[in-house]
């Protein structure tokens, strides 16, 4: 069947480049790339990607876009590739980069917006594989939303050292046994050296791996997508049918904004707690839902979280990782014992144009495996991640108990104004065991960017004290991070938060079972503090992270940068 007798054009964003006498400029800019006049009245796909050669989780991208392109062209569509930037953390860790990090996120959004807006295109693909590439380019799909699909570029594979599996979670950790002379100089050489040894994101459900798994769950990508490794060359057949979809969503007009509603987001969010997610995922489902109109903030998330059992025994806190998860029945596995079980919506429709229980029809159970263990028989009862409140928190903070000992900390606080002055604690181990070290200053306003803490937090691990101290910030934390580690503190410091007024000495408690976060100070103490309280000055005053923070709201909110799909006037896919 021909798709462009079903499509009229004259309804498409792209009319307004390619039809009718008054558009023949714009039409010869088209001639001059090699376009036909077929090709030209056809409906135009932009196929954006993340590629770059800043690190292995993009390497891949554009040898996938030029599948989806093939994809794309068989089904009768027109695709216009074109690349956007990345910041990849695990290379912008632990220094003044990270403050580029989730600012990058808006710039992804924002890049694909204009080049789709600026272009007329009718339909976007979206490749993916850093930790904000892929909430940023989801959010770019529910912003414009005209019909999308997602793909994540695959996860990395795992390394070896000295015939154990490793990842780059081992490689941070390392720093910190090497800080204190568990590993030597030439271990720490040989492990650097294989710990990362393929194309794709970090392998374990870090950040990029939880969006990867939100991905599908959410309904924006094809099932079992998200779970193939980068390498594996049947990447490249998700790839063409993620082209040769896009045009049938096209021609059925089926929109993101149609796929993500608040039951979908609910879905996310089960699914990472179900696999132990990132806490990175309590900001960007906020973001997602803000482009689309809808209120959904990190105690809604956190909601989810606890009624929610956690089921995927995955690393940091668990044995496997996402090469694992595949091979054992990939995240469709994980959804079916969850939708089997009542945790997840199956009405919601997907863009395979089918919903999430037709799509998980034909999924059967696999008993030969141990990676995903079924959800009414759980690792625990509750969810790999957990929402907090408290007097130390009145907007929320989020900590991922996944493989915790304990979920009860108290202890005196030891305040850093910055994560490089906490690091050089840690490096030099100038703290005490049962402290709760206070890293503040580094929200998204006051960083600004809410840098990730997962050089010192590795480091404490490395040194055996991961469950002997705590940890709180107004940052963020990396997906790979482990032990008591709570983010997201809000408000933060830099708006007069609470996190800003605690001393050295401050006695605090964190229970992850009842789920709180309080500092013994009375309203009165804190009151009195906050009147002594002055703002600091920005540490930047130029460029583009000054104007991240200019703009940029709360943590609770998703730390985003304008009014969002409630505020808009004309969606561009109405235009």
């Amino acid at each position: 069947m021909d798709v462009r007798t079903i499509i009229d054009k004259r309804n498409l964003p792209s009319r307004h480049v390619t039809e009718g006498p008054s558009r023949a400029p714009h039409r010869s800019y088209l001639y001059a790339m090699g376009l036909t006049r077929e090709q030209i009245h056809q409906p135009l796909v932009g196929v954006a990607s993340c590629w770059n050669e800043a690190a292995p989780c993009n390497i891949s991208l554009m040898r996938q876009a030029q599948a989806v392109k093939k994809g794309v062209a068989s089904a009768n569509g027109t695709p216009r590739e074109f690349c956007t930037i990345t910041v990849t953390d695990g290379i912008a860790m632990g220094h003044d980069g990270m403050k580029a990090s989730l600012a990058s996120r808006e710039v992804i959004a924002d890049s694909v917006e204009l080049t789709i807006r600026g272009h007329a295109y009718d339909a976007l693909v979206g490749l993916a594989g850093c930790d904000k590439s892929l909430p940023g380019m989801m959010m770019a799909m529910l912003r414009l939303n005209v019909p999308s699909i997602f793909i994540y570029g695959g996860s990395i594979l795992p390394g070896s050292f000295r015939g154990q599996p490793v990842t780059v979670q081992d490689m941070f950790e390392a720093v910190g046994k090497h800080s204190v002379g568990l590993m030597s100089d030439e271990d720490l050489d040989e492990l650097e050296q294989v710990a990362c040894p393929s194309a794709g994101a970090c392998g374990a459900q870090f950040t990029a791996n939880t969006m990867a798994t939100v991905s599908e769950a959410i309904g924006l990508a094809l099932p079992y997508s998200a779970g193939a490794p980068a390498p594996y060359e049947i990447r490249d057949r998700f790839c063409m049918a993620a082209g040769e979809q896009i045009m049938d969503l096209v021609a059925r007009n089926i929109r993101p904004r149609d796929i993500v509603t608040l039951k979908a987001l609910e879905n996310a969010a089960t699914v990472v707690a179900a696999s132990g997610g990132s806490t990175n995922a309590a900001l960007h489902l906020p973001a997602m839902a803000h482009e689309a109109g809808i209120k959904f903030d990190l105690f809604d998330v956190a909601e989810i979280f606890k009624r929610t059992p956690y089921i995927a025994d995955l690393k940091p806190g668990g044995r496997y990782v996402a090469k694992d998860m595949f091979e054992a029945g990939g995240i469709p596995l994980l959804m079916k014992t969850l939708l089997e079980h009542g945790f997840l919506h199956g009405d919601c429709l997907t863009v395979t144009g089918r919903t999430i229980a037709e799509n998980l029809a034909s999924v059967k159970w696999n008993p030969h495996q141990d990676v995903v263990r079924p959800a009414n028989d759980p690792i625990t009862v509750t969810g790999g991640v957990v929402g907090l409140q408290g007097n130390l928190a009145p907007d929320g903070a989020i900590v991922k108990v996944a493989g915790l000992k304990t979920q009860k900390f108290t202890g005196p606080a030891r305040c850093f104004d910055g994560e490089e002055a906490c690091f050089e604690a840690v490096t030099h181990r100038t703290y005490e065991e049962g402290e709760v070290l206070v890293i503040r200053y580094e929200g998204p306003k006051g960083g600004p960017g809410m840098r990730e803490m997962l050089s010192t937090t590795a480091a404490l691990y490395g040194q055996g004290v991961g469950d002997k101290v705590a940890l709180i910030t107004d940052g963020r934390f990396s997906g790979a991070t482990r032990g008591f580690c709570i983010g997201h503190v809000g408000p933060e410091a830099a708006v007069g938060g609470p996190i800003g007024l605690i001393r050295d000495g401050d006695i605090i408690t964190i229970d992850a079972i009842e789920g709180t976060l309080d500092v013994a100070l009375s309203d009165e103490e804190l009151a009195a503090r906050r009147a002594e309280w002055k703002p600091r000055p920005s540490p930047v005053g130029s460029g583009a992270i000054w104007k991240f923070a200019q703009a940029v709201g709360p943590a609770r909110d998703g730390a985003v940068t304008h009014p969002g799909g409630a505020a808009e006037t004309a969606c561009y896919a109405d235009v």
